[in-house]
C-alpha cells in the first residue's frame, strides 16, 4: 500500500482527492494538511511514501516545504500539483527535490498512476511544461533578488523592503537594478510581472 500525505488548502478539493485517490487500488491517503508549515511534521509523524503538494498553501508554499522535507525525510517521495502551469515552478520543484509534477486539469486517474511512478522512483514531469521549462532556461534570479522582488511587487517603496528584510536602502536598490538587468525589463514592477508569470517568484 502506498501510503499519501496530501496538502492541499482548499476544502471541496481536498476532500475529493482524499476520497477518489482512497478509491484507488493501492493506494491510501494517510494524513492530509491545509498549509505549508504542517507538512514536514505531519510526514515525520504518519511517515508517507509519497508526499502530494499544492504549490500554493498558505503559511509557505508547497516549493519551499518541499524542500525542508527533502531534507528531512528523504525517503519520501514528492509530488507537486498545481493550477498555475508555470516553467519556474517546475524548474523550482525539480530543485527543492521533487519527482512529479502534475498540473490540476489532469484526470484523477492520471494523477493515481503518476503517484505510483513516483513511488517506485520514476520521474513523472507534465510533458507540455517540461518543454517550456526547457526553452525558458534556468532562473538567473538570486534567492535575496527573488525575496525583493516580491516584495516590490506588492508596490512597498524601497525604504521598507530594506526594514523588512533588515538591509540597507542602497543594498536593495542594487538587488533591484541586477533583478530588471536579468530579466530584461524596464523597471521592478515590470521585472516582479514577468518572474512571477514564470514562476521564478
Amino acid at each position: 500500500m502506498i501510503r499519501i500525505l496530501l496538502a492541499e488548502d482548499q476544502n471541496m478539493v481536498g476532500s475529493a482527492l482524499v476520497k477518489l485517490l482512497n478509491l484507488e487500488p493501492g493506494l491510501s491517503v494517510v494524513e492530509r494538511v491545509c498549509t505549508g508549515p504542517e507538512i514536514v511534521p505531519a510526514a515525520l509523524r504518519c511517515q508517507p511514501d509519497v508526499a502530494v503538494l499544492d504549490i500554493e498553501l498558505p503559511g509557505c508554499s508547497g516549493l519551499d516545504a518541499a524542500e525542508q522535507l527533502h531534507r528531512q525525510l528523504p525517503d519520501c517521495r514528492i509530488m507537486m500539483i498545481t493550477v498555475f502551469g508555470r516553467p519556474g515552478y517546475l524548474q523550482r520543484a525539480v530543485a527543492a527535490g521533487a519527482t512529479g509534477f502534475l498540473v490540476k486539469d489532469r484526470p484523477v486517474d492520471e494523477l493515481a498512476t503518476a503517484i505510483r511512478q513516483v513511488a517506485a522512483s520514476e520521474t513523472v514531469l507534465d510533458p507540455e511544461l517540461a518543454a517550456a521549462a526547457m526553452r525558458l532556461g534556468r532562473t538567473l534570479l538570486s534567492s535575496r533578488e527573488r525575496e525583493i522582488l516580491i516584495l516590490a511587487g506588492t508596490g512597498a517603496p524601497v525604504a521598507d523592503i530594506a526594514a523588512t528584510i533588515y538591509l540597507s536602502e542602497k543594498t536593495v536598490r542594487n538587488h533591484l537594478s541586477s533583478a530588471i538587468g536579468k530579466t530584461g525589463t524596464k523597471n521592478r514592477f515590470e521585472a516582479a510581472q514577468l518572474a512571477r508569470q514564470n514562476g521564478w517568484l
